[in-house]
């Protein structure tokens, strides 16, 4: 997995979500075979996996590699998509450009691509972090809501609007759900 250091800070994040391939590599299993509203391939995100298998993707990864693997938190999440910006998206905050850089309902959805694309064919942030708008919604560590046992979702993915894929923007779901538009991205802190 290659890890991109995100400058001024103590972390390293994956540069694409976590692929089928990569999950296959380290799980050995495929949640997403015979799945509605998914493509297969080794490039396609690693869906249908709830936040506990993400956490146990990163706790194995760690035990292969000799190497703490975790989800990012939703601060290091935010910081990692923008750039360094502080607009609705890595490059401004016109959602006329996102097609550039994102696959969202526009399209995905509306032209009948119902499905997460290959990570990494649209243009990279600032940071050379691919698919940080749109694609799917990641997992990230922290609680939603302290009250709750739902877990943060960042990004947006191929079935939302542009607006719900914006750098702002924040979904939940319970840490058990799997279904064809949450994968996730690993982090690492740096020693």
């Amino acid at each position: 997995m290659k890890m991109i250091t995100i400058p001024g800070q103590n972390y390293q994040i994956s540069e694409t979500t976590v692929t089928q391939g990569q999950w296959k590599r380290v799980m050995g299993t495929e949640p997403w075979k015979g799945q509605s509203y998914v493509q297969e391939g080794d490039d396609y995100p690693a869906v249908y996996v709830s936040w506990y298998d993400a956490v146990e993707f990163c706790e194995k990864l760690s035990e292969m590699e000799d190497k703490p693997y975790r989800l990012p938190t939703e601060a290091e999440w935010e910081y990692a998509c923008l750039g360094g910006m502080t607009t609705n998206y890595h490059f401004g905050d016109d959602s006329a450009d996102l097609s550039k850089y994102a696959w969202f309902c526009e399209n995905a959805w509306d032209i009948n691509e119902k499905y997460s694309h290959r990570v990494a064919q649209k243009q990279h942030n600032q940071f050379g972090l691919y698919d940080m708008h749109g694609n799917v919604w990641e997992w990230c560590s922290d609680l939603y809501d302290e009250q709750q046992p739902d877990r943060v979702l960042r990004g947006g993915s191929w079935d939302l609007d542009s607006d719900d894929c914006s750098a702002w923007f924040r979904g939940y779901y319970t840490p058990e759900v799997r279904n064809d538009s949450v994968g996730f991205r690993l982090a690492s802190t740096l020693t």
